[in-house]
């Protein structure tokens, strides 16, 4: 009798120590990982609005982002790549370099069958979105930016005759061109300045300048040569690409003693001030904070082998592009404000 007594209570004591052992061995879940990337921390607005958004929301969000720069090299972002699947993430967000280089990336993505989400640089080669069935893309409507920011330019010309300096009904006008290649930068180039045709205004181009990094360096260095130059008294008008190119534009003409109208993209924070002044005459709201959300929240449901959508706000295109854009919004004097941090 007392050995079968015994033996329970080595039954009980096992089956509390085996019960015991679950409850740590079952405890919370591993925590998601997302690797992710900056094409070049030196862009403002991919370093200065998306990436402090993607720590934010991942942080709402219960998930671990880890970014890394890849300083504007291809090559760099293919190593991360792989440094990523090494890691075993459950997700990549990838900010491409070269639009041109999807394939890789996609094709690394498929081999280790990890969801991968691009973001901000849409890819450019065909076929490349339909080679893998976990890939998704989160950016702009690109020409709708340029359309936008010529549509603001236009209307302010025809309701500021003086701006037309030698008043021969020409607008003479410089441009500050993002990375050549890159589709927000080549469709912001094309679509600002057909917005004047478009309109029956005729246009000059003085100079284009491009940069790959969109810098406000470039930006200062580029005005500051074009308002000494055999045509600088002639300038216009000048347009940038984005807001960072801007800055650097308005510090030249500021060191110049000069004022000319003066557009960007992006509606950084920056730029509301420079509005604010009298120093910009708009620019065009890039919404980062919205598509660093739309990238984890499709990231977050992939991994989970969720529909990439679902509990979101978000929508797929209907075109197969398989991509969400967010909306571009026109920033001015009259509703800058609204865009400003309460």
């Amino acid at each position: 009798m007392k050995r079968v007594i015994a033996t329970a209570a080595l039954v009980v004591l096992a089956a509390a120590f085996v019960f015991a052992g679950g409850n740590k061995d079952t405890g919370a879940a591993k925590q998601l990982v997302v690797g992710a990337n900056i094409y070049s921390f030196a862009d403002n607005f991919m370093n200065g609005v998306m990436k402090p958004e993607f720590e934010r929301y991942a942080v709402e969000k219960g998930v671990k982002i880890e970014i890394v720069d890849s300083e504007g090299q291809q090559a760099k972002l293919n190593d991360q790549v792989d440094v990523f699947i090494t890691k075993k993430v459950n997700v990549l967000a990838i900010n491409l370099v070269d639009p041109a280089a999807a394939s890789a990336i996609i094709a690394k993505a498929k081999k280790a069958n990890i969801p991968l989400v691009l973001f901000n640089k849409e890819a450019t080669e065909a076929g490349a979105m339909a080679s893998y069935d976990k890939v998704w893309y989160v950016g702009t409507n690109s020409a709708e930016s340029g359309i936008i920011q010529g549509q603001m330019m236009v209307a302010d010309w025809k309701a500021n005759p003086a701006w037309d300096l030698n008043k021969d009904g020409v607008v003479q006008y410089v441009l500050l061109k993002g990375e050549p290649g890159h589709p927000d930068a080549e469709a912001r180039t094309k679509e600002s300045v057909k917005a004047f045709v478009d309109a029956g205004i005729k246009v000059q181009q003085l100079a284009l300048e491009a940069d790959p990094n969109w810098s406000t360096q470039h930006g200062n260095d580029k005005m500051a040569a074009w308002l000494t130059s055999s045509f600088g008294k002639n300038i216009e008008l000048v347009i940038c690409n984005n807001d960072g190119m801007a800055f650097g534009a308005i510090n030249a003409l500021k060191a110049a003693g000069k004022k000319l109208p003066l557009y960007g993209v992006d509606a950084l924070d920056q730029a509301l001030t420079h509005i604010a002044d009298g120093e910009m005459n708009g620019t065009v709201l890039n919404d980062g904070v919205n598509q660093a959300r739309a990238t984890l929240d499709l990231a977050i449901n992939a991994a989970k082998g969720l529909p990439v959508t679902e509990g979101t706000a978000w929508k797929l295109t209907t075109d197969g592009a398989k991509a969400v854009r967010v909306p571009y919004l026109p920033v001015t004097p009259k509703n800058y404000k609204d865009f400003q941090k309460k």
